[in-house]
């Protein structure tokens, strides 16, 4: 594979990962919802409502995660995986001694072709420790030296 196909092979398990996590937290915070408007009402009065609150704040958290996979999705159509790059950035992959760092939306591990990626955000302390480098140059994340061999 050529190093813009295991870009955008990477750009579409990030997409994957956020359409999964949109798809899951949609659905749980339907199951809520169903969960309270069935909750029925019994001779115990106050453990009815107990349960229709109880129900609502299961909601609201999965309505939370909802908008929280959906600004991932957002971040995520920033990135232009057919686009090349000399320096870290967002939508660059930064191969290190240390590993392979796709810079886009936190996904963590990916898996391709039996070699494993990081989908790190832009944001995060690597992102950040990597930012603006190009191959050639180190830099230290964790106490370790991170070498920077390639970048594209």
């Amino acid at each position: 594979m050529s190093n813009q196909q295991v870009k955008e092979a990477l750009y579409a398990l990030c997409k994957a990962y956020v359409v999964q996590r949109i798809d899951t937290a949609q659905q749980a915070m339907n199951a809520a919802q169903e969960a309270a408007n069935s909750e029925s009402k019994s001779s115990a009065g106050d453990k009815y409502e107990t349960g229709r609150a109880m129900a609502q704040l299961e909601r609201d958290r999965h309505a939370q995660l909802l908008a929280e996979a959906l600004k991932v999705e957002r971040d995520l159509k920033q990135i232009q995986p057919d686009k090349s790059y000399e320096a870290v950035q967002p939508g660059s992959v930064a191969v290190t001694n240390r590993g392979v760092f796709f810079i886009s939306i936190g996904a963590g591990k990916l898996s391709l072709n039996g070699k494993d990626y990081f989908a790190v955000s832009p944001a995060s302390p690597i992102g950040v420790a990597l930012a603006g480098r190009k191959a050639g140059d180190s830099v230290a994340f964790n106490k370790l030296p991170y070498q920077i061999l390639e970048v594209y």
